[in-house]
């Protein structure tokens, strides 16, 4: 269980690392108009915002000293 968490909070460190550094982003698609069976779609790319990213690194770091630091 301690290894868990450590490799956990180094994934969650890792992850939000590449979500401050801009990395991070998502598709969004919206129906525009619809007409019977026909649609006009519109797709834009979206960025995952820094905030979710820094706490991913602050949950991970909290994640990694606990497993760091519990005792058997």
């Amino acid at each position: 269980m301690r290894a868990g968490l450590i490799i956990v909070g180094v994934i969650l460190i890792g992850l939000g690392i590449w979500v401050v550094a801009g990395n991070g982003s998502y598709s969004k698609t919206d129906t525009l108009a619809q007409v019977g069976s026909a649609k006009i779609t519109a797709t834009h790319d979206k960025s995952v915002p820094q905030w979710v990213g820094i706490a991913g690194i602050v949950i991970g770091g909290v994640v990694a000293v606990a497993g760091i630091a519990r005792k058997r």
